[in-house]
């Protein structure tokens, strides 16, 4: 067990991934929660996002809601994410994102990178135009 997982079960913080489909399957939807901090939980999003390419998903929205923290590593597969699906001919969006992570995104100039949307529901929209 390392430290940041010890921490996290000290905070009561659940460290998952939860993934479903919406419109027949044509948008895939990460939901992760807790800490991303390049442990278990990091690894359990960069094979999700294994997973929706495998499959030929071309729509990704990965909800940052649950998310308390994350860091370096996490910010990289989130960057990994985004540049597999581009090659692809796909598109990640970000949703749900607070404040300190959203200040992060600024900092490292990702909001260049990301179309970031406040809500789940305003991401599965943005998809449509």
């Amino acid at each position: 067990m390392k430290f940041t997982d010890t921490i996290a079960q000290i905070l009561g913080e659940s460290m998952s991934v939860k993934t479903t489909t919406l419109e027949s399957g044509k948008i895939g939807v990460i939901e992760a929660r807790g800490s991303l901090v390049g442990g278990e939980e990091t690894d359990e999003l960069r094979n999700a996002v294994a997973d929706f390419v495998e499959q030929g998903n071309k729509k990704l929205i990965i909800d940052l809601s649950k998310v308390t923290y994350l860091n370096s590593t996490a910010i990289g597969v989130l960057v990994s994410a985004h540049t597999t699906y581009s090659r692809n001919g796909g598109k990640v969006k970000l949703c749900g994102i607070n404040k300190n992570i959203n200040n992060i995104f600024v900092i490292t100039k990702l909001t260049m990178v990301f179309d970031v949307c406040d809500t789940r529901e305003e991401a599965i929209k943005s998809f449509a135009d």
